[in-house]
């Protein structure tokens, strides 16, 4: 008999993370079995062959796959176990597929692998370019090799697509931000990539933020590569269970496709993994592990001797700054792929002047209603742009602009209308809200934000002809983005409404105008990274027009004109945003120049989690006095969810250890269950 140490994927009990089997057979690290726990049949993971124990064991049920996980994973399941403190069967949760040991019917969920013909050394890659120039029509780069990267031979790369691409390819191992323009051409580049892994006989993993986005991509590369497995939480779970199955005994390299959990797929010799839009928020996983999809692909990289691409027209600020200070590659992409486009003209419209409104509507300004009325009798396309996180009712001036600010945390403050007070969600800073404006002494207070259906109600009553569909957290099942794709592409649908989701990926043919409400909602939120966060969406929303050789335009409403993150991402201009976004940080202590854990506790009484996190909140700085600093205790951003109350402690520290530290003292309470511990939150509305 062998023995073995098998890690299982369901929580034996929280002492034990791993327990130990016998077999007859001889199995490899990484192998997936079934072994009896008490009366059940359990799923379990071989680490490692271990010395015959001093009790006794009970033997493995069976085997559930011949081929077992490769080692790279293997690495990773530990590297997030401990980075983020979270037991191992939890992270195996997070990043098997559920139902492994099912018995399933061969062939009905297989993946559609497409398939792509070998074409000459040397020719040519495409992209979304045309043939429009001599620049474009230089000599192949020879990273092609015998396989074709599109069936478009009439589209070729441009000299930006091809200098990004000879820096890239010339790196072999490690991480590189691929900074380009929104219509700058990035998937061509991904494709070109996964093309010369492909030559070398390395898989490659394509990560996108969410499953709207996924089709397009997948129709990319599907008419171009054999083997693109596609995986996402959409699919049934014997389709997750048969794409996983198919990286899992693939006997030649793929291409997989999917959201953040796409980087578990179990392939071999991994040689690059992308993850595009790579500033997205959906990257990190708001359970646990809670982990940070950016992160886990740098260590996957690092463990696989891989290559790792973050590309995105506004790369995240703590990303940023690490690749500067420890010299990583940032190569830029500054041109639109499509030589013959137009940038769009770019209009900010001051809300806090009256004479931009007229007495159709309070909702939209006379330049955007002109703007719209032109479009339609156009028969082209508009989008309308509303950042949902932002309706959350806030105080500012309507005169001026000024907001209520936490003199404390430098954050918005929100107004708590049941008791009429104005409350730092950090610190706990209380205030009464002012009658008048500090700043301009006028008595023009809002207390309130605006959400996507008014917009919708608005739209319908100014353009009651006209086909209108909105996009957001209410949209019905089989409605989404994704579903209704075609629609939107072909102009069927005259206006666009929506949320963070029409903001990016989204390229329309028809689209001319874009509209963004009240570009400043987001700035207005008590978060470190509000203000990254509206540039980010001010700019890609931005990004949506300009790729088409036709005139377009974007009008940006705002109640702040002046507002770095508006100004700068109207006109998608990173660098300035990057130098002044960092000094920020830097001022408030937020990342990248400190740690930062997130305690959030939830009772079902006021009283009860008041007391809890008092008193958790004195422990700590009792245990490490001087070693960190701790804001609040406060109430959470959503401080009460279905009868539960919720609050919440943030602690900044300059050694992420101490932090971990703190997070097994309060995993390790009576009381974990009320708590929830999140270490490195990207956001702290929670």
């Amino acid at each position: 008999m062998v023995f073995y140490e098998i890690s299982p994927t369901s929580i034996v009990g929280k002492d034990f993370l791993s327990l130990t089997y016998a077999s007859e057979e001889n199995l490899p690290a990484g192998t997936i079995v079934e072994i009896p726990v008490g009366k059940r049949q359990r799923i379990g993971v071989v680490l490692r062959k271990v010395a015959r124990p001093d009790f006794e064991t009970k033997s493995i049920s069976r085997v559930l796959f011949d081929t077992p996980l490769p080692t790279s994973l293997l690495k990773l399941h530990i590297w997030l176990s401990e980075f983020y403190t979270t037991h191992p069967s939890t992270v195996w949760q997070t990043m098997l597929p559920a139902g492994l040991n099912k018995k399933r019917r061969t062939g009905r969920s297989e993946p559609n692998f497409a398939s792509a013909r070998p074409v000459k050394n040397g020719e040519r890659v495409s992209n979304e370019a045309r043939d429009d120039g001599p620049e474009a029509r230089r000599g192949g780069n020879g990273l092609v090799g015998d396989y074709r990267v599109s069936a478009r031979t009439n589209f070729v790369f441009n000299p930006d697509q091809l200098s990004a691409i000879d820096r890239l390819a010339k790196m072999k191992s490690g991480t590189a931000i691929l900074h380009g323009i929104t219509g700058s051409g990035k998937t061509a580049v991904y494709k070109a990539l996964a093309t010369q892994a492909l030559g070398a006989g390395k898989s490659s993993i394509i990560l996108v933020p969410e499953i709207s986005l996924t089709a397009q991509l997948v129709d990319e590369f599907r008419a171009d590569f054999d083997n693109v497995i596609l995986t996402h939480s959409a699919q049934t779970e014997a389709q997750r269970a048969a794409a996983w199955g198919a990286a899992l005994n693939a006997n030649k390299p793929v291409v997989v496709i999917g959201p953040r959990s796409a980087l578990f797929m179990p392939v071999r010799n991994l040689g690059l993994i992308v993850i595009d839009e790579c500033h997205e928020p959906s990257y990190k996983q708001e359970k646990a592990p809670r982990y940070n999809a950016l992160r886990a692909s740098a260590k996957l990289a690092d463990f696989s001797l891989a290559k790792l691409i973050l590309g995105s027209a506004t790369p995240l600020i703590a990303d940023y700054f690490t690749a500067e200070k420890l010299g990583r590659p940032i190569v830029e992409m500054k041109k639109l792929a499509r030589s013959n486009a137009q940038k769009p003209t770019t209009k900010i419209v001051d809300l806090t002047k009256r004479d931009n409104f007229t007495s159709r509507s309070r909702v939209f300004s006379k330049q955007l209603l002109i703007a719209m009325q032109d479009v339609l009798e156009n028969n082209k396309q508009i989008l309308l742009f509303h950042n949902r996180r932002g309706s959350a009712s806030t105080t500012l001036c309507e005169n001026c602009g000024w907001i209520a600010m936490c003199t404390r945390c430098f954050l918005p403050l929100t107004l708590h209308a049941d008791k009429f007070e104005l409350r730092c969600h950090i610190c706990n800073l209380k205030q009464k809200p002012p009658t008048k404006c500090p700043d301009c002494g006028s008595a023009d207070i809002l207390h309130k934000g605006i959400g996507t259906k008014k917009i919708e109600e608005e739209i319908k009553r100014l353009f009651p002809d006209k086909t209108v569909r909105r996009f957001d957290g209410d949209t019905a099942r089989g409605q989404a983005v994704q579903d209704v794709f075609a629609e939107l592409k072909s102009g069927q649908t005259d206006i666009i409404i929506g949320t963070q989701t029409i903001a990016k990926g989204l390229d329309l043919p028809n689209l001319a105008l874009v509209g963004i409400v009240q570009a400043d909602a987001g700035l207005m939120l008590p978060d470190f990274s509000s203000s990254e966060r509206t540039f980010q969406l001010i700019a890609q929303a931005c990004g949506r027009v300009g790729r088409g050789h036709e005139q377009s335009t974007v009008i940006v409403q705002t109640y702040q004109p002046d507002a770095p993150a508006v100004v700068y991402g109207a006109a998608q201009n990173y660098k300035e945003f990057y130098k002044y976004e960092i000094a920020n940080r830097q001022r408030g202590h937020f990342p990248p120049f400190a740690h930062l854990l997130k305690l959030t506790c939830a009772y079902k009484t006021e009283r009860g989690v008041v007391n809890a996190t008092r008193k958790v909140a004195s422990e700590i700085q009792t245990e490490f006095v001087d070693q960190v600093q701790i804001l609040g205790p406060a109430p959470a951003f959503y401080e009460r969810a279905r009868d539960i109350y919720r609050w919440q402690i943030v602690i900044r520290c300059a050694s992420r250890d101490v932090l971990k530290q703190i997070a097994t003292h309060v995993t390790q309470q009576k009381t974990a269950r009320n708590w929830t511990v999140e270490l490195d939150p990207s956001s702290l509305l929670s």
